[in-house]
């Protein structure tokens, strides 16, 4: 076990050196002058030319995301696949051909860590991006460079150091006119931006507060086998290990941080929060986390997320307004529990209330498409940026029991992680965090 000091995450940060003539703030105050993006929410993208779609990471999310892809609209193709291990994308492979006819010629099925600067150099025009988050700064910089456009599942990296590098890409993207999609679902879900579209003409006043959580059973666990070294095992493992996914509050409990950001209209200033270690059998991250996150005028976000089997679970979103309040999916209520409103569903969705949800991973990539074919460029890149640092801080606060603000975390200079990747041991301090010491 170790102790953890507040001065161990924070740092004076490097941004303008980064950056070079242009400085990270005044990329982040343009991106909030901008009018919230609503995607058009097609049933299926506009034809055009072919597009082809190279897939870095090829587990299960990264072959969901290629089918996805697939059936979103006309004349659209997965001609690369990448992926550290060969049996996963192999498996990938036998899928992709098993379920939608697809043979990925073999001269462009890349492996090790470097296979994704091969797929995007391949001749894709799009990159779908599906590893573990850690590796994700690299990849989308890698692509805005090559000049190709992205989808990247959230969120897009596990420590201020990377969120950095991705707003820095984010803003190159828009220089250069690419389209920059992410996985951030209920952005892409009909109920949900619906909802957000009345909040935000103000059916339900001025938001003074909010609830959110995540709390769950636990995920997977991959125990090591004799003949992996301690990388592979941490990378089979990767969503137990804090330098790969950024912990539960950074990688699943995104979505949520993402809703709270969209529709308050920007990310908190600061927060203060608690998390333990209870069951968790691998890795080193805590369980469960509870954070406070003060945003502009006051208002407070209570956050919690829990990954623990046995417990209450919930996953659900409510925010409070001066006139009424919402559960962001598809009702908007009065002050005293009436319905204001709800969205109108269909008797064959209201039985099965996971139609939007399966449908919005699809949509995703319906609104990449359409955006690239109607030369009508989107960059969600900014948005889950600030949505998976919200994420960090919290769990930062967490680790070391510190309140820990915004401009400390944007500038601190923390980076998880081995600086160079060999099969063998791993570098890096791996003990679970004590806070308060």
């Amino acid at each position: 076990m170790s102790n953890y000091s507040r001065r161990d995450f924070l740092g004076t940060g490097i941004v303008a050196a980064t950056m070079g003539v242009t400085t990270l703030s005044a990329i982040m105050s343009c991106k909030k002058k901008t009018a919230p993006y609503l995607p058009p929410l097609l049933d299926s993208a506009p034809d055009g030319p072919i597009l082809k779609a190279g897939l870095i990471g090829c587990g299960s999310r990264g072959t969901g995301a290629a089918i996805d892809f697939l059936e979103a609209g006309p004349h659209l193709e997965i001609s690369a696949l990448g992926d550290v291990f060969a049996d996963k994308l192999q498996t990938c492979r036998a899928n992709l051909k098993k379920r939608k006819g697809i043979e990925v010629d073999s001269e462009k099925c890349f492996t090790g860590f470097d296979a994704y600067e091969k797929v995007i150099d391949s001749g894709v025009d799009i990159v779908l991006m599906a590893t573990p988050p850690y590796f994700r700064p690299a990849q989308f910089a890698a692509a805005v460079k090559a000049g190709k456009h992205v989808f990247m599942e959230k969120p897009v990296a596990v420590d201020p150091a990377g969120i950095r590098s991705i707003l820095i890409n984010a803003h190159r993207a828009d220089e250069m006119g690419l389209s920059v999609i992410t996985g951030t679902l209920k952005r892409h879900q009909k109920d949900y931006v619906e909802t957000y579209r009345r909040v935000h003409n103000g059916e339900m006043g001025d938001i003074v507060s909010a609830n959110t959580y995540y709390n769950q059973g636990k995920l997977w666990h991959v125990n090591p086998r004799a003949e992996w070294t301690e990388l592979e095992a941490m990378l089979r493992n990767w969503v137990n290990w804090c330098w790969l996914s950024g912990d539960h509050i950074v990688e699943q409990h995104v979505h949520n941080l993402d809703l709270m950001n969209w529709f308050i209209g920007t990310h908190p200033i600061k927060a203060t929060g608690f998390g333990s270690r209870h069951r968790r059998v691998t890795g080193n991250q805590y369980d469960n986390f509870s954070v406070d996150y003060t945003y502009p005028n006051q208002v407070h976000v209570h956050s919690m997320c829990r990954q623990i089997n046995g417990c209450s679970n919930n996953v659900s979103d409510l925010i409070r307004g001066t006139n009424g309040y919402t559960n962001c999916e598809n009702t908007i209520f009065n002050t005293d529990g009436s319905i204001k409103w709800k969205y109108p569903l269909t008797p064959e969705q209201e039985e099965d209330r996971w139609h939007f949800f399966w449908r919005a991973y699809r949509q995703e990539h319906i609104d990449l498409i359409t955006a690239i074919r109607t030369n009508s460029p989107v960059n969600e890149a900014h948005q889950i940026a600030e949505s998976s640092l919200t994420g960090i801080m919290g769990r930062i606060s967490a680790y070391t029991g510190k309140t820990v603000t915004w401009d400390e975390m944007l500038n601190s200079e923390v980076h998880l992680g081995p600086r160079h990747f060999i099969m063998g041991p791993v570098e890096i301090d791996k003990a679970i965090p004590i806070p308060g010491q």
